[in-house]
């Protein structure tokens, strides 16, 4: 289930979080194989040379766009991937920005605007500039389809930081790390996995960010920390 539109974005997106086609330069064949009599796309067709498959299409998974949350598309918990490098935070992130950031993703979401049916997510550089956002009825769609955006652009390396709608998945996560995205923020809430694999990747992943305010779960010392200095009393002469 998906919303149409960005079906190239979708699809680039989908084979490079799910490390089936990691080229960052290079990107693959698509083509559109069919269309529905109202002109939507319901078919693509990717060419990827042997070369280059990635190992996520070793792993005993069925590659498959869902809106739904989990570890859907596993067939075992045990296929789960065992990453032990952690990602690396080049610069601290402004907290002070994280409000700013959800602002703009909120402006953008005109399909949401219309139907209240959207999640929405955006990508975004360490310093708040917008870089890419996408809208889907599935939230793992929506990220893929910014991942996708970001590809095309030849800007996934300035991605700094992922802002979602509604909650934080496993999967979401994993997205964002093969995405080298070291900081992940959301509406709502984020489920166990996520908390103890955001931790294991260097990921800091904060949730609750309404008004002003957030949670941050993992990796909480790469978010700045301002100390108030209080002015200091003076002690009156004798």
């Amino acid at each position: 289930m998906r919303t149409p539109g960005s079906e190239n974005e979708l699809v680039r997106g989908l084979l490079f979080s799910e490390n089936v086609y990691s080229d960052l330069e290079t990107d693959p064949l698509i083509v559109v194989k069919e269309k529905s009599e109202k002109g939507f796309i319901t078919s693509i067709d990717v060419t990827i040379p042997k070369e280059k498959i990635g190992k996520g299409f070793e792993i005993s998974r069925s590659i498959i766009s869902v809106s739904s949350c989990g570890i859907c598309g596993k067939s075992e918990l045990d296929s789960l991937p065992n990453n032990s490098v952690e990602l690396k935070v080049d610069e601290k992130l402004n907290p002070e920005i994280i409000s700013i950031m959800f602002e703009q993703m909120n402006s953008a979401q005109n399909t949401f605007k219309q139907s209240g049916g959207s999640h929405a997510a955006a990508a975004f550089t360490i310093n708040g500039k917008l870089l890419a956002i996408q809208e889907d009825i599935g939230r793992h769609n929506a990220v893929d389809k910014v991942i996708g955006s970001l590809l095309f652009q030849k800007q996934l390396p300035k991605a700094k930081c992922l802002v979602v709608s509604g909650r934080i998945s496993y999967e979401i996560v994993n997205k964002c790390f093969l995405a080298g995205i070291p900081f992940l923020a959301a509406v709502s809430a984020p489920s166990s996995m996520a908390v103890d694999l955001a931790e294991q990747w260097g990921i800091t992943l904060m949730a609750f960010c309404r008004e002003n305010k957030f949670t941050a779960y993992s990796h909480v010392e790469n978010i700045k920390i301002y100390k108030k200095i209080l002015p200091q009393r003076h002690k009156d002469s004798k």
